[in-house]
């Protein structure tokens, strides 16, 4: 089958190859909107007022340490088209180890099985119960296929990411998906 398609169709990952994405460690998530489409509110006077779709996108955020009790949440925020938040991985007795001890990078492995408990798999698992739920308010409400995901590395960029999630609605004019 690789043969076949020579890769045309393949969507390059924008996950760092060399990174174990179940390791414990701070994650700034941003997810978008299908056409980055308004599905949530709108902004009105640099506050962001969430409609029943946005109501669900923060009800079901709030809940992912529920389902996932070795996740933390830092700051997030629902937009008109798009969602920020920190997610924090804490296993007790995970040590960070990048490693692979089988000579694959875990980039390769997640094209195996990303594995639960991974960020992949706790995205998934919060777009689809988004969506779920969205869907019996309005049809066409859908997510961008990926999501975009930066692995917060110090104290300094942890705070400067909370703030940027903080003021998000009150930059709102400014921000890159603006429409």
């Amino acid at each position: 089958m690789p043969d076949k398609f020579k890769n045309k169709y393949r969507i390059p990952s924008t996950r760092l190859q060399s990174w174990d994405y179940a390791s414990n460690a701070a994650y700034f998530i941003t997810i978008c909107s299908k056409n980055r489409k308004h599905f949530f509110g709108e902004i009105f006077n640099k506050e962001m007022h969430l409609n029943n779709i946005g109501k669900l996108a923060e009800q079901f955020w709030l809940k992912i340490p529920t389902h996932f009790p070795f996740i933390e949440l830092g700051n997030f925020v629902v937009m008109p088209n798009h969602m920020h938040g920190i997610l924090i991985i804490n296993k007790p007795g995970n040590d960070n180890n990048n490693n692979a001890p089988d000579n694959k990078s875990p980039g390769q492995k997640r094209f195996q099985n990303q594995g639960k408990d991974t960020i992949s798999s706790i995205v998934g698992s919060y777009k689809s119960v988004v969506s779920k739920n969205a869907h019996l308010i309005n049809i066409d409400f859908g997510w961008q296929s990926l999501f975009y995901d930066h692995i917060i590395r110090n104290a300094e960029s942890f705070e400067r990411i909370q703030n940027y999630i903080s003021n998000n609605p009150s930059n709102w004019k400014d921000d890159t998906f603006y429409s």
